[in-house]
């Protein structure tokens, strides 16, 4: 978010070294060797990570406006749309809580956590695609718990899923946060009710259908680790299943917060000094602890959580999986005249206006709307088009040709 990135000045030459970055960019760009060569990191960790470390930089490509009054130019550079950036990632979260309000019944909802125990977090680290169980085993469980009610029925709820692999101190700790419908649709009955969520057969049965997957997914060699987990949790894996004390909306804000961004927020980093990085975090009780740690300790902490390329880490089940028959008999939290108005004012240029209070194409010299001259994509173009002294005269040229057949 533009509103609480920290701002320093980075001591590493960039492409763009003498604009401004947020101080996780700035942390990056010096270290960025030393993730690449003592690190290791995956590919897709590189991928994010360049694409944050240059977010925002005009030789990246980005959009040239002109004023039709007065003449004046302003370029604004492309951003970078990686998960693990603070600015494009907050504005990831933003589309996708609306998303996700859009499909809400309006109905209670209840807010759950399916965790797994230490002994099998490593397995999970290892292998990222062991992942898919956990959301399989969350789906296939809630399911039966509706189902089972009246088996001639078959109601089904709707619930989101979000993949969480953090805790409060950073640490690899898969589980899913899971927001439930406290009510199903029949087959004859459109909607029952459901305000007991049966907590033993939870536990149990996620127990039960995750060690099932990761014993198909892993092999034989899995299942000594199989027994010895219905030895040490012989009541089952927590869940958290307790009643909302809070409204949808803020659940939702909640558990989709670290979907597209880093797992700490730019406003949490204190100080770094090039070497050590100090930064705080959130405890019970509203309290906060601060730590000060290596800043290559700081990165591993971080880089460890960026998912795979194209790996949902939100899925959609039950009546709000995509496209099921009883979705539009129900009625929505987000009447469809909200959702379209919503949706006009989630553009870019709107955005920044509702956010921090300017408009970014109004002309500074003239408060005339600004319009789009040219789209720059390629690096090389870039920098050839900013080295040539007539530059501005060229697009004075054009910007006035496209306004007098905008206007004539």
């Amino acid at each position: 978010d533009f509103a609480y990135s920290k701002k320093v000045t980075s001591t590493r030459s960039t492409p763009y070294s003498s604009t401004i970055m947020n101080i996780l960019q700035s942390i990056f760009t010096d270290y960025y060797e030393h993730i690449i060569y003592e690190l290791h990191p995956r590919p897709a960790v590189i991928e994010n990570v360049n694409k944050m470390i240059h977010c925002g930089d005009p030789s990246h490509g980005g959009a040239m406006y002109g004023c039709p009054h007065c003449g004046n130019l302003k370029f604004v550079p492309f951003r970078c749309k990686s998960r693990f950036c603070p600015s494009c990632g907050n504005k990831y979260n933003q589309l996708r809580s609306f998303h996700m309000s859009c499909k809400l019944v309006a109905c209670v909802h209840r807010h759950c956590v399916f965790t797994i125990p230490k002994e099998l977090r490593d397995y999970f680290l290892k292998d990222r695609s062991l992942l898919n169980c956990l959301f399989h085993s969350v789906r296939d469980v809630i399911l039966r718990m509706f189902s089972k009610m009246n088996k001639a029925e078959n109601f089904t709820p709707g619930f989101i899923c979000v993949l969480h692999t953090f805790g409060r101190d950073l640490k690899w700790n898969p589980h899913i946060h899971a927001l439930i419908s406290e009510g199903g649709a029949g087959y004859i009955i459109p909607w029952r009710p459901v305000k007991h969520f049966d907590y033993n057969f939870l536990r149990n049965a996620f127990r039960k259908v995750l060690l099932e997957q990761l014993v198909s997914c892993i092999g034989p060699s899995f299942r000594k680790v199989k027994n010895e987990m219905y030895t040490n949790h012989a009541d089952g894996f927590y869940v958290r299943v307790k009643p909302n004390l809070c409204t949808p909306d803020i659940t939702i804000k909640y558990i989709s917060r670290y979907l597209g961004r880093p797992v700490i927020a730019t406003s949490r980093i204190d100080h770094y000094d090039g070497e050590n990085v100090t930064f705080s975090l959130p405890e019970e009780d509203d309290k906060t602890v601060t730590e000060t740690i290596p800043a290559l300790d700081f990165i591993k902490k971080l880089i460890v959580h960026i998912p795979e390329k194209h790996f949902k880490m939100l899925r959609y089940y039950g009546i709000y999986a995509k496209h099921h028959k009883q979705e539009k008999k129900l009625r929505k939290c987000v009447s469809a005249e909200k959702q379209r108005f919503i949706r006009s004012i989630q553009d870019w240029r709107q955005s920044i206006l509702l956010s921090f209070g300017y408009d970014p194409l109004c002309c500074s010299k003239c408060g005339t709307s600004m319009l789009v001259l040219e789209v720059y994509h390629k690096k090389n173009f870039i920098n050839n088009v900013m080295a040539n002294p007539t530059h501005s005269l060229f697009c004075h040229v054009i910007f006035y040709f496209q306004f007098i057949i905008h206007h004539f």
